[in-house]
């Protein structure tokens, strides 16, 4: 995760929720709304999500060693699927269950014009924040590429998850001071505690929406498709193979790429001249898709007619 980008969004995040959480408690206590509540649990969450993003990319950041010879990159999606299943999950169900009880139990709200503040500051504060996580996502997201898209295809979790948070944490304060606002007009408590569960499952739901996708970068995914077409191309970019037999690829972090491919060389070259041709391949693969930092070519002899005798196979490893 770079300082400059997915940094510094979550940087702008923390601060923002932060002030923002404090505030609302503060709302909540003089006024007793329920909906300030849910709000205060919401930007807790959020700035307790943020600060486990930081140290999930600081941990990704480790070198690697005999335990884990791949590195420590996958350490960011383990720490965002914490961050969408645990926090979001437990502040959205903790926001329905205050909700229902407020619904069983209505009680009048006091100084309702404290919460109301409240509300339109922080809305206030976190479109900033939004307009941070848009800011730093157009750096990587691409002109052609739609926001839907970049949240379920980024291989950095930290901005979509940024993004979601801001973008439910927006949805949230309208629902709250939605709730507040017609609690004020109409003298009804009830209203508060409808905009509580509303904010409750928008909350439950972003977690399965990151849930979903965070789960997917666990499991593993492959190359998108403009890399893997680049990298068939550099392999295929000059005379040295007879055709690629397969490839694979896969995500050891946002940020760096395993290549394996098994390629096709001609019966009548030598080791040594197969040796050298990987090593071209391997250089134009690294230039076209410079996060291709770990890669391994199997050759394999593609026989000159099917009545030729067996050749043994020749397995050459190349890594960075």
């Amino acid at each position: 995760m770079s300082a400059s980008g997915g940094g510094r969004a979550i940087i702008a995040a923390f601060l923002a929720n932060m002030g923002i959480a404090l505030a609302k408690f503060v709302a909540w206590f003089v006024s007793g709304s329920a909906s300030m509540l849910a709000e205060a649990i919401h930007s807790v969450a959020d700035s307790c999500n943020q600060l486990l993003l930081l140290f999930g990319g600081r941990q990704s950041r480790r070198k690697a060693d005999a335990e884990h010879p791949f590195g420590y990159g996958r350490e960011r999606y383990v720490y965002a699927f914490v961050v969408s299943i645990i926090l979001f999950s437990v502040g959205g169900l903790f926001s329905i269950y205050e909700g229902v009880e407020k619904l069983t139990h209505p009680h009048e709200l006091e100084n309702i014009w404290v919460p109301i503040s409240v509300l339109v500051i922080s809305i206030a504060l976190e479109s900033f924040s939004l307009r941070t996580a848009i800011k730093e996502s157009n750096h990587v997201r691409g002109s052609g590429q739609s926001w839907v898209s970049f949240v379920r295809h980024a291989k950095a979790p930290e901005l979509p998850v940024v993004l979601l948070e801001d973008v439910a944490a927006l949805t949230g304060l309208t629902f709250a001071l939605l709730g507040v606002g017609l609690t004020a007009i109409t003298g009804n408590s009830v209203f508060d505690a409808i905009g509580t569960i509303m904010i409750g499952t928008l909350l439950v739901l972003v977690a399965i929406v990151l849930g979903i996708e965070t789960k997917s970068l666990l499991v593993g995914e492959g190359a998108t498709r403009a890399d893997q077409d680049r990298i068939v191309a550099a392999i295929e970019g000059g005379r040295e193979i007879e055709k690629i037999i397969h490839i694979r690829t896969l995500y050891l972090g946002p940020d760096e790429l395993l290549v394996a491919a098994k390629l096709g060389f001609a019966s009548n070259l030598s080791l040594g001249e197969v040796a050298a041709d990987i090593d071209r391949i391997e250089s134009r693969v690294r230039e076209a898709v410079p996060i291709a930092r770990v890669i391994y070519f199997e050759p394999d002899i593609i026989k000159p007619t099917a009545a030729a005798p067996p050749t043994e196979q020749i397995v050459l490893r190349s890594e960075d």
